[in-house]
């Protein structure tokens, strides 16, 4: 269906590519064909990329705040004049509608553009005290940064990790994701013509427990910055901790949304239901446990199924697609198993539910309603184009069955009313709550979760404290 050409994959260390004698398959989702292969990094790779962090950190933490800012925007342009390519890649590899890679393109750029600015402004502070001594409070770049991005976001998910350590002053080796590992090689590819001086950025692809295991207790290694599941993120954090490390963890979530009483339900619901379909529902903040008021709920439940069932999925590279595969075989069994369970239990499926196709990893827009507590899609994160709708009677019921899952990443709600949103906005455990609106993330604001959901923030004038120490300097005048 596309003419498109897929990567040449390399490794990036020490500012030159490289090749290993191991490589696994890449695999377009939407046909299960083999766009090319990815490096897999050895054990002599990884001891190469930890020298030139090293090298690269002595480098790039004395380089001026306005000289790195000034090569981190040089990055941010190529990759917008290169846009169209990169985005070809990540609808190759990754199976999202090319509008909607073209936009996760920007969004990586947002990131860079935004952190080369608070690159300037790491400000420290002078402590008022007594007369002869002076209190001074600096940020200092932690060090060499190991970071690890997932799979849904090829581009924009390494890109906040890149551009946040790269503004403070550190230096990164990057373990992107094996399955889309295209849209982290155009980073560096930027970087790289950028003129980003050697050992400052490496990227590497590998067995993840093996990468991280080996990286994390490194006497180089500063920082873990990790984006991905709950259970991944407790196992790194556990292993940073053994040798003290800090972390930055963006785990999983399980997005609740509450609809209240003062809102028309059906421009409710289709906006849900198109942002639903976002990435085929791989997302952490994908909105995903519905609790409409009792007065909405027929309304919104039947606009939104009518919506989801009108949404066409197949291949990214159609202009006419609005969503396209799941990232593996892995996502459709895991979907499969969940909406079978719901509706063993009682559940109603209002809307697709299983496979239309033999070839290729798709999963329709799926609707579930009246799920009962003990449904798994009620606790486990679905991380596809999974819906689950409730009734509820009260916004205090709607925020108790919001709160009572151990995530807190994104939480939404609709309303018009002032008190709602006073009592939303301070009754929801997340470390976003976005009301009338499903944009959680944006390159201005902090992003980052509570309870399971991590800890730490990316973005925003928070985003770069988590790639810096602070110190303390205490300086008497005289003795």
């Amino acid at each position: 269906m596309n003419a498109h050409v897929y990567p040449d994959l390399h490794l990036y260390v020490d500012g030159a590519w490289r090749k290993t004698k191991d490589d696994q398959p890449v695999i377009n989702p939407a046909d299960e064909t083999v766009l090319g292969t990815v490096p897999m990094v050895s054990r002599s790779d990884l001891d190469d990329a930890l020298e030139a962090a090293a090298n690269g950190f002595r480098i790039w933490s004395r380089t001026a705040p306005r000289q790195r800012a000034q090569i981190m925007l040089k990055a941010a342009a190529l990759m917008r004049e290169r846009i169209e390519e990169i985005a070809a890649a990540i609808t190759m590899e990754q199976g999202k509608p090319l509008a909607e890679a073209r936009l996760e393109v920007i969004r990586g750029c947002e990131f860079f553009e935004w952190d080369a600015g608070e690159a300037q402004r790491t400000y420290g502070r002078v402590i008022p005290s007594e007369p002869g001594i002076r209190y001074i409070v600096i940020h200092e770049p932690v060090g060499m940064v190991a970071a690890f991005s997932p799979w849904n976001f090829p581009m924009s998910q390494p890109s906040r990790k890149i551009a946040g350590a790269l503004a403070a002053g550190c230096s990164i080796i990057i373990k992107a994701a094996e399955e889309t590992p295209a849209g982290a090689f155009h980073i560096a590819r930027a970087l790289h013509d950028a003129g980003l001086p050697r050992g400052v950025f490496n990227l590497v692809f590998g067995v993840p427990a093996d990468v991280s295991q080996y990286l994390i207790p490194q006497r180089q290694t500063g920082l873990i910055a990790f984006t991905g599941s709950t259970a991944i993120g407790k196992h790194l954090t556990e292993l940073a901790a053994r040798h003290m490390k800090p972390v930055l963890m963006e785990l999983g979530g399980h997005a609740p949304v509450i609809v209240c009483d003062d809102v028309d339900p059906v421009a409710a619901a289709h906006l849900s239901a198109v942002r639903k379909a976002r990435n085929a529902g791989q997302v952490c903040t994908s909105p995903t446990r519905f609790y409409v008021h009792k007065s909405r709920y027929d309304a919104f439940t039947k606009a939104f199924a009518e919506r989801a069932r009108a949404v066409t999925v197949g291949n990214g590279f159609d202009a006419s697609v609005q969503m396209g595969p799941v990232a593996n075989h892995r996502r459709v069994d895991a979907l499969r198993a969940l909406v079978e369970d719901a509706r063993a239990k009682g559940a109603k499926v209002l809307a697709g539910g299983d496979v239309t196709t033999n070839r290729g990893y798709y999963f329709p827009v799926t609707v579930l309603a009246d799920l009962p507590p003990d449904a798994r899609a009620m606790s486990e994160e679905p991380f596809g184009p999974l819906a689950l709708i409730n009734p509820v009677s009260s916004i205090d019921e709607a925020i108790e069955k919001a709160n009572a899952l151990p995530f807190g990443l994104a939480a939404y709600a609709f309303t018009h009313s002032a008190a709602n949103v006073d009592r939303l906005s301070t009754g929801i455990e997340a470390g976003n709550v976005s009301i009338n609106t499903l944009e959680a993330s944006v390159a201005e604001t902090p992003f980052g979760g509570m309870k399971e959901s991590g800890y730490g923030r990316e973005g925003g004038a928070e985003g770069i404290s988590h790639y810096t120490h602070v110190k303390t300097i205490s300086h008497r005048l005289a003795i």
